[in-house]
């Protein structure tokens, strides 16, 4: 079984870590392209994702945020919103390379 819903970024410090990845539903497979994006906004995310067109154009199509969680500690989602696909990253259960960042989805809330 091959490995899904992830992001190997080239670096620990995914602040400023381009990356590859793979996200996989239950209608399509999405090879992912990850880039740091610097900005003065506060808003804005930290890394433009994109994707493949049909004839092979690479094509934004989402974002990364940095956030931070109640206990005060970062924390990264990642948002395609065309597709309606929200997911944050972390790590997969055993191991310990910090730039293999595992795509988690969640549901929007309503």
């Amino acid at each position: 079984m091959s490995m899904t819903n992830f992001i190997q970024f080239d670096k620990d410090d995914i602040d400023n870590a381009k990356g590859t990845g793979l996200i996989s539903t239950i209608d399509r497979d999405l090879d992912i392209k990850v880039t740091p994006f610097d900005s003065t906004n506060d808003k804005a995310p930290t890394h433009r994702v994109y994707a493949k067109s049909p004839r092979g154009h690479d094509i934004e199509v989402g974002g990364i945020w940095k956030k931070t969680n109640g206990e005060g500690k970062p924390y990264y989602t990642l948002s395609i919103k065309r597709l309606g696909f929200n997911a944050n990253l972390g790590r997969y259960p055993g191991q310990d390379d910090l730039a293999l960042q595992a795509i988690i989805e969640w549901e929007p809330r309503d």
